[in-house]
């Protein structure tokens, strides 16, 4: 029988979860911080978020920088930098979703390394200190707001990578539901499926005897699954607290200690978003079945373990497992391959699997063996019209 591995859980992110949360603020950053706060396209102007939050901030040192994109760039991260080093700011807050909070921790990073911030990316520089950070969450999805890890592209060269700073790790962040009642459906769409995945990556290997981690992996996925059923009370804030919640849950670490993991989607799924700027959680439901049905012998136990304690089949086998996903994923209408977007190329498949072998990622080998061969096989499978 296979056991748990060793493992060291830490997460020293102090959340602040409800429907006040925001006046915690001024109890969390220092009286004396100079503040970067770092924001998106500008939604928050229009759903009262950033008004509130500049109120509560009156009494601070505020330089504000928006525009970062909803997949964050290097070209404009590095502007950011430059404004944190002219004007001596010494704490950056994140107020948005998980690319800003990505953003974050990139700038509080790069702010105090004197080399290309690109180094930090792909790993060259490893970050031993970091400006503080702290994150208002407006889009539950990827949990960034309590974990070390970022993605962040180069535009110059279509790249993204994935990269982890324990030193700028969120010191706070502040989960208010009420955020959520101005998000478009398919921003609700990303992020319970984004979230959902992210429990399938530390999930769907093979059999440890963690039951702790089992059992609360598929609680939460239950729950997304739940939400994705009720998806027409959206509005309420019953819902959006638990899928707000979930989706910090699914990735703050604590449900892949001592468990293998498998993050061949997301390595595959980067590339369709770099080449086509597809949405990430849509290129998540974009691979995902593809690569279960090819590594379906490797991943069978989880998968028919996943069928019984998630979905409830009454014939739990690998397969109707991988259908119920897809069904999920139908119900909150994601696409299940590429043809289902407005992306039509038929030179999708080679153009995929030369950025993977560009980037290191054409034969990810793991518990599933995946090499080049079988690679292909399942961006095909996804992605050939």
């Amino acid at each position: 029988m296979q056991h748990m591995f060793e493992f060291c859980y830490h997460n020293p992110t102090q959340v602040h979860f409800g429907l006040d949360s925001f006046a915690k603020l001024s109890e969390l950053i220092p009286r004396n911080a100079k503040v970067l706060m770092l924001y998106g396209a500008g939604s928050i102007k229009r759903n009262g978020i950033y008004e509130q939050i500049t109120q509560i901030l009156s009494g601070y040192q505020v330089v504000e920088f928006g525009g970062v994109e909803a997949n964050p760039t290097l070209e404009t991260l590095d502007r950011a930098v430059d404004i944190v080093r002219a004007q001596n700011l010494d704490f950056i807050l994140a107020v948005g979703g998980g690319s800003v909070s990505d953003g974050a921790k990139f700038v509080a990073s790069a702010s105090l390394y004197e080399g290309d911030g690109w180094d930090i990316v792909s790993g060259k520089h490893v970050v031993e200190k970091a400006l503080p950070v702290g994150v208002v969450l407006t889009l539950p999805a990827t949990g960034s707001e309590s974990n070390a890890g970022a993605v962040v592209t180069r535009a110059a060269t279509h790249e993204k990578r994935v990269f982890y700073v324990q030193p700028a790790r969120p010191r706070f962040a502040i989960l208010n539901p009420q955020v959520m009642a101005s998000l478009p459906d398919r921003q609700l769409e990303n992020g319970l499926v984004d979230a959902f995945v992210h429990v399938c990556e530390q999930y769907l290997t093979y059999p440890v005897g963690a039951l702790v981690q089992d059992g609360y992996g598929e609680a939460v996925m239950r729950a997304l699954k739940t939400l994705a059923d009720s998806f027409d009370q959206r509005r309420e804030t019953g819902w959006t607290q638990n899928l707000m919640w979930a989706a910090n849950q699914a990735l703050c670490g604590i449900i892949g200690v001592g468990v293998p993991q498998d993050w061949a989607t997301h390595r595959m799924a980067v590339e369709l978003t770099a080449l086509y700027g597809i949405d990430h959680a849509r290129t998540l439901s974009i691979l995902q079945p593809s690569l279960l049905r090819e590594t379906i012998r490797a991943k069978g136990a989880k998968l028919e373990q996943m069928g019984r304690n998630v979905f409830g089949l009454s014939n739990p086998t690998a397969e109707a497992t991988i259908a119920a996903i897809e069904a999920l994923y139908r119900s909150v209408n994601m696409p299940l391959h590429l043809r289902d977007t407005d992306i039509s190329d038929s030179g999708a498949v080679p153009r995929i699997m030369q950025a993977l072998r560009n980037h290191g990622n054409s034969a990810l080998g793991g518990h599933a063996e995946l090499d080049e061969a079988r690679t292909e096989r399942i961006i095909r499978a996804a992605c050939s019209l």
